[in-house]
């Protein structure tokens, strides 16, 4: 009997462990889905954002320019929609379809339909590709533009952060055509 009490303990200890090291690892996997789920919603935030300023944009619009050496209005989406393309693809290592200056340097997207199209289709890699993600890829280090260190994540928060400031640069341009630009979509 004396041998069995102190096997009995050493069971209830590890039992106790293994028991907490499961629920800390359900806290930290549910954290993580949590954190993946919250940047895909906010990359479909961005894209219904954009395609709201798309849907207020014209044909004569989409060549607008406010000086002579600014991009034109559809030349910032696509722009928007190269770096979408181009850092997404260094951040999660998913190829892009697109090479870098393909869409801003191509004259068929000229019109409302095509450029919403190829806008559009940017942000639809972009969020299949962070939905292929998960904790540990997003911790993994990248070369963005083989120059800047960080991690994945970081990386998608900077293409992030280069959509909404291109966006933003529209909203002058629709202002200028006495456009209203539409309401900001923050949630």
């Amino acid at each position: 009997m004396k041998k069995t009490k102190p096997l009995l303990i050493a069971f209830a200890i590890v039992a106790s462990v293994s028991t907490l090291l499961s629920f800390v690892d359900s806290e930290r996997k549910a954290e993580s889905s949590a954190k993946l789920d919250q940047m895909v919603a906010d990359w479909e935030r961005a894209k219904a954002y954009t395609q709201a300023y798309l849907n207020l944009s014209t044909d004569e619009l989409i060549s607008f320019k406010p000086t002579a050496e600014a991009r034109t209005f559809g030349q910032q989406m696509l722009h928007l929609a190269e770096a979408n393309y181009g850092i997404c693809s260094q951040a999660t290592g998913k190829p892009s379809p697109i090479a870098w200056g393909a869409l801003e340097k191509s004259d068929q997207y000229k019109t409302k339909a095509a450029l919403t199209k190829a806008v559009m289709d940017s942000y639809d890699f972009v969020i299949a590709a962070a939905k292929e993600m998960n904790e540990q890829k997003l911790a993994e280090p990248v070369k963005i533009f083989e120059k800047f260190d960080m991690n994945r994540e970081l990386a998608l928060a900077k293409v992030f952060e280069h959509q909404t400031h291109h966006r933003g640069q529209t909203t002058i341009y629709l202002r200028l055509k006495g456009i209203t630009p539409p309401q900001e979509m923050l949630f």
